[in-house]
């Protein structure tokens, strides 16, 4: 058995692992990357990278449809060829791929195992015919796609995030169990590109946003079609006797059958920790939360750091990338770098995009207390880009504090993760609103609806009595 003595040990190749390795690397540490799937993880494989190449289909589609609005012939429906689509969301991947690839990291000086890793004591591992030692270690293992104890379901054939993709033909109907991001993702995608869509939600669909938004693309996803059953609990899966799947759900006391084609269940994620052997490590995990880090990502063993979905903080790429840095400044600089996640965004990509960052409007009231909010709003009505493109759903809503200190931001419509750019920036800086109202925005853009939901703030004094009172006293000096 082969013994290895590194700088750095980092067990995972997602996002967060292949930017601390990457790093590390290229600093001079003599780094090892451990990883027994996927190069590149659960984002390219199977999340971010897919879905949103597939969702690109899905809109191509639906303009193909819509064409009428501005003056074209609208294209047939029939004009789906599902197999093609499969073949180009595999193709983003392929083009991707070579970043995250093996044989990229060996080049940085990377060592690049493909194994399964298990600690064997606080200092040490096993992976694979490797006995390994390292001064600090990094565990991004990621999440894997929740199961929910539905009686049945593990006697029906279901697909979850990592196997949705490989459908070569359209479903007839498809079922999916759970309104999160990537139920109403996938559900509007595979609507737009000719299935039949039932959406079962057992709360209300993507609890964990702004409610005003949400409803703006619950219509929207009625609109086009998509059943949509909230508050709607699945009390069981069976096969159809003629083929297919049977859900059974009850719904404010009624029970009904609802029948589809295929299953996907998207209800939530679980971390990676199964296997690790976290225990011989001394690092305190639980199965559901993951595994637990202080503000410098250090677990409990201060040797071993912690990235990305295995924490269960915020399962997203760009912050496992963001708390990559965070490891690499403690980990081989000794500098007491801390995360800041009062800036974190999230984007929802469906039509519109929902995207936001900072605090909702209820978590500002209730944290406000006696010192009140502002809550400003701009329509994309009212934004001569959104109306040129016939794209005029949606809005920018704000929060602030009286005196103008922003404390979050959510945006729905076009191109909202674009969007929210702006608001991310001037939170994580403690910009105050003046910033955003006073900057040249070019016109006509999307971005002049944030301009205006800013300058709105000053509306209220600007437009008063006292101000034109003012105007008219100046007014007399000539």
């Amino acid at each position: 058995m082969e013994t290895l003595t590194v700088d750095l040990c980092v067990i995972g190749a997602g996002a967060g692992g292949l930017t601390v390795a990457a790093g590390a690397s290229q600093l001079g540490a003599k780094t090892v990357l451990i990883e027994a799937g996927e190069m590149g993880g659960d984002c390219l494989n199977y999340g971010c990278v897919p879905s949103k190449a597939l969702l690109a289909a899905a809109h191509a589609a639906k303009a193909m449809r819509d064409g009428a609005r501005f003056g074209l012939a609208n294209g047939p429906a029939e004009a789906v060829d599902f197999r093609r689509v499969h073949d180009h969301v595999r193709g983003v991947i392929e083009a991707i791929a070579p970043q995250d690839s093996g044989e990229r990291f060996e080049g940085l000086g990377v060592r690049v195992i493909r194994a399964a890793a298990r600690f064997t004591g606080p200092r040490e591992l096993q992976a694979g015919e490797i006995r390994l030692r390292a001064r600090r270690f990094v565990i991004a293992t990621g999440s894997r796609p929740a199961v929910p104890p539905i009686p049945g379901l593990d006697r029906v054939p279901y697909h979850t995030n990592e196997t949705i993709f490989g459908l070569t033909d359209l479903p007839e109907h498809l079922l999916v169990i759970g309104g999160g991001p990537i139920g109403c993702e996938l559900a509007q995608a595979y609507r737009r590109l000719g299935a039949r869509v039932t959406i079962l939600e057992a709360a209300n669909l993507l609890p964990k946003d702004d409610p005003e938004p949400v409803d703006l693309l619950r219509r929207r996803l009625r609109s086009e079609g998509v059943d949509l059953y909230e508050q709607a609990r699945v009390t069981a899966v069976e096969n159809a006797a003629g083929g297919g799947i049977v859900a059974h759900v009850e719904q404010g006391g009624d029970r009904k059958a609802i029948a589809g084609s295929t299953l996907l269940v998207a209800a939530g994620r679980r971390p990676t920790v199964k296997g690790l052997n976290l225990e011989a490590a001394g690092v305190a995990y639980t199965e559901r939360d993951g595994i637990a880090v202080d503000h410098r990502l250090r677990t409990t063993n201060r040797r071993i750091y912690a990235v990305g979905d295995v924490t269960g903080r915020h399962r997203f790429t760009h912050m496992a990338a963001y708390e990559a840095g965070i490891v690499i400044r403690n980990a081989l600089f000794r500098l007491p770098a801390k995360i800041d996640d009062r800036a974190v965004p999230w984007v929802t990509f469906t039509d519109p995009e929902l995207a936001h960052v900072g605090l909702t409007e209820a978590q500002a009231r209730t944290r406000a207390g006696r010192g009140g909010i502002r809550v400003l709003r701009w329509p994309f009505a009212e934004n001569d880009r959104a109306q040129a493109e016939r794209a005029t759903d949606g809005f920018v809503k704000a929060v602030t504090t009286p005196r103008g200190r922003i404390l979050g931001a959510t945006i729905v419509g076009a191109r909202a993760g674009e969007l929210i750019h702006l608001w991310a920036l001037a939170i994580g800086q403690d910009l105050k609103i003046g910033a955003i109202a006073n900057m040249i925005a070019p016109y006509p853009t999307l971005g002049e609806a944030s301009k205006r939901a800013a300058g709105s703030f000053y509306m209220p004094a600007l437009f008063s009595e006292r101000t034109r009172r003012l105007v008219r006293f100046l007014g007399l000096f000539g």
